[in-house]
């Protein structure tokens, strides 16, 4: 599934209505164990994303003429890679 476009309804096969109308009942927490300080201790935080680039990239925005583009994309995909190593080559 495309990561932007949003699931639709049918695909989810859930009643999301149903689901959200539902209020939690004092009988359904007895349900839940009781979190103790073992447990809290043995939990771990896993925060999600990409590790950190040693050198990160910075967005600029440049403007270029059309005809250096195309020369660049008509070399195939990674030509903006191909182009940032071209540049940094020069000092």
């Amino acid at each position: 599934m495309n990561a932007n476009k949003p699931a639709s309804l049918h695909s989810l096969k859930s009643d999301l209505d149903r689901v959200d109308a539902h209020i939690v009942q004092a009988e359904e927490y007895e349900e839940l164990p009781e979190l103790t300080d073992e447990m809290l201790a043995k939990a771990k935080v896993c925060k999600g994303g990409r590790p950190l680039s040693a050198n990160p990239k910075k967005l600029i925005s440049i403007r270029l003429p059309a005809d250096v583009i195309e020369r660049w994309k008509a070399t195939g995909p990674g030509w903006q890679t191909r182009m940032a190593e071209r540049l940094s080559e020069v000092r």
